[in-house]
Order: structure tokens, then sequence, then C-alpha cells
């Protein structure tokens, strides 16, 4: 998998390959909230096995943008990964539906998208910008809440697009092997968090706090050694 991720971004291997770790939400931003299912939690502790596993590699460098739970601001996520000129931006998350039996993980890559139910993770994904105080200036007006919002972020930076879709692809193919889950497979939506990354970058959502069992395996020991594994 390393390989494939090095030939297809150009990596020469002449210098350590960065990976750029986000955990999402964070500190008074709880995220998604179900059966006693806590997203910032679960994203964070996820987060920190994949470092530890990516660590082990000599050549690769992990860079996060938090390593315990506090609030990181979405724009300043995208400023510690530029600054730190990584290779790979990988924002890991958790899904929640009002409908309980929804299931599965998906991976995200930024697009321009018309479907109803993508557009409904992203809004759900950027409403964090709310708790800023100076959002409506700091991310030019934006309105979580408009379909109109999350698309036209998507059209503000295409590059590396496919580069992120293949390995958007990869991780869904790794989450099939690792996990029982129900592959929910690649998408493309609108995420604040995504737009200002200058390297391939993915968000992923490992599955869904809101249905009781996956919210538990999410939330053991078990589910997220093999989420990270994956």
């Amino acid at each position: 998998f390393l390989s494939f991720i090095y030939v297809l971004i150009g990596y020469g291997q002449t210098s350590k390959f960065k990976v750029v770790l986000d955990a999402g939400h964070g500190g008074k931003d709880y995220g998604a909230t179900y059966h006693g299912n806590i997203e910032k939690k679960i994203s964070l502790n996820t987060v920190l096995r994949v470092g530890e596993i990516l660590s082990k590699e000599s050549n690769i460098e992990v860079i996060y943008t938090r390593k315990t739970d506090v609030f990181i601001e979405l724009n300043e996520r995208a400023n510690i990964a530029n600054r730190s000129k990584g290779h790979l931006f990988v924002s890991m998350h958790c899904n929640a539906n009002d409908n309980q039996e929804a299931s599965g993980n998906e991976t995200y890559v930024m697009g321009v998208t018309r479907n109803a139910a993508n557009l409904e993770v992203a809004k759900k994904e950027n409403a964090v910008v709310t708790l800023e105080s100076d959002y409506k200036i700091k991310y030019e007006g934006f309105d979580p809440k408009s379909p109109e919002s999350v698309m036209g972020i998507s059209i503000m930076q295409e590059e590396n697009i496919q580069q992120s879709i293949d390995i958007a692809g990869k991780v869904q193919q790794a989450f099939t092997k690792f996990t029982t889950s129900k592959n929910r497979g690649v998408k493309q939506a609108g995420f604040l968090v995504l737009r200002k990354i200058i390297m391939p970058r993915i968000l992923i959502e490992m599955g869904f706090v809101s249905n009781k069992p996956e919210g538990a395996f999410l939330n053991s020991e078990d589910g997220q050694n093999k989420l990270a594994g994956a």
C-alpha cells in the first residue's frame, strides 16, 4: 500500500514521506454523539493508533493537527498541513444519521456534488465553523447550511484530485479487508478542512456512531485497532 502511494504521488524516497493526520473535531466541538459514542474521542484515539503504526516505518514522518482533546480551527488544520510540506493529508471522522440503521465506512475527496446524502455529510462536518467567533469573515460568508456554499468551495481547488481518488479507493479496499463493515465507497463533497490543503487529501468517515452495533465497534479498542490498521 505504501509503495503504491509513493508511486502515485511521485515520491522518490530521498527524504521522509510526510503524512499529516487530522483527528476530526476536539475540545468544545464534540462532533457526532450517539449512545455514549463521541466522535471527537474516537477520531483522536484512532488517529493516534495510525500514527503509531506509521512511525514504525523509518522513511515516514507523521505530523498531527492535534494529539490531545483541543479545539483546532479548520483553517489552522490546513495551515499545519501546508507548513509541514506534507505529502498526504488524512482527516478521520465518524458519521451519523437520523436513520440509525445506516452503517458502513466511506472516504471523501474534494469535489463538486449535488448528491443530497453527500451534501448532508459535508454540511455536518463543516458546521464546526459556527464555533469560531469570526467565521463569517474568515470563511468569506460561508454558510454551513447552504448547499451552494458546500458546492462552491469544491470548485476552489481541484489539484491532486485523481491522486486523492486513487488513495481513497485503496483506503476503502483496506477497510473491506480489515473489517466486516459495509463499504460505502469513494465520494466527493465540499469540506472546508480540505479546501486549502495543497497536497493529495482525503476525509474518512470510519462508520456511524448513530448505529448502535457499529458505534460500539468504533468506540472499542479492537475496532480502533482494526480501523487504524486499515
